[in-house]
C-alpha cells in the first residue's frame, strides 16, 4: 500500500465522517493542521481527467460543505485543497487513486478538545509533516466534524 504524506501511514485516509453517491470523507489521522479532512472519489480512478462530470458536481456540493461546515466551527481564514499522486510514483508499480487533501488554514492558535492547535506554515504551502492529536481528541474532533458535515450535506442534498 502506498504512503501519502497528507492522508496518513501506509495509505490510511483517517476516520470516515460523511460521504455522498461519489465521494468519501474522511477525518485524516495528522492533524498538524486541525480539521484536515481526505476526500476520496469512491470508485477506483488513476486521474483527474477520468473524473465524471456527475463526479465533479457532487465534489463540488463536498467543498461547499466542509468548507461551511469546518468554517463555522473553526474560524479558518482560508481552505487549501490539494490533490498529489507523488508517492505512489515512489514505488515499482505506481497505482495512484484520485483523493483531495482539503487542509483548513490559521493565522492564529486555535483551541480545541483542551489542545491548542498552530499553523506553523500559515501563508505558505502546508507541509507533509505528521502531528496526531491525542486519541481522546480526536474522537471528539470526529463527532463533531460528522455532526456538522451530516447536518449541512442533508441540507444541501435535501434542497438540489
Amino acid at each position: 500500500m502506498q504512503v501519502c504524506e497528507y492522508c496518513g501511514v501506509d495509505g490510511y485516509y483517517g476516520r470516515e465522517i460523511a460521504g455522498t453517491d461519489k465521494w468519501i470523507v474522511y477525518l485524516a489521522p495528522s492533524q498538524r493542521y486541525l480539521a484536515t479532512c481526505v476526500v476520496a472519489l469512491r470508485r477506483k480512478c488513476r486521474n483527474l481527467s477520468e473524473v465524471t462530470n456527475d463526479e465533479w458536481l457532487d465534489f463540488a456540493v463536498v467543498v461547499r460543505v466542509l468548507e461551511s461546515a469546518v468554517g463555522d466551527l473553526f474560524g479558518p481564514d482560508l481552505f487549501n485543497w490539494s490533490c498529489f499522486k507523488n508517492s505512489a510514483f515512489r514505488s515499482e508499480n505506481p497505482d495512484p487513486e484520485v483523493h483531495w487533501h482539503f487542509i483548513p488554514r490559521y493565522s492564529r492558535p486555535v483551541k480545541f478538545g483542551g489542545e491548542v492547535f498552530r499553523d506553523p506554515d500559515f501563508g505558505h504551502i502546508p507541509l507533509p509533516i505528521e502531528s496526531r492529536a491525542p486519541d481522546g481528541v480526536m474522537d471528539e474532533l470526529e463527532l463533531v466534524m460528522k455532526r456538522a458535515v451530516m447536518e449541512r450535506l442533508g441540507d444541501v442534498l435535501g434542497k438540489d
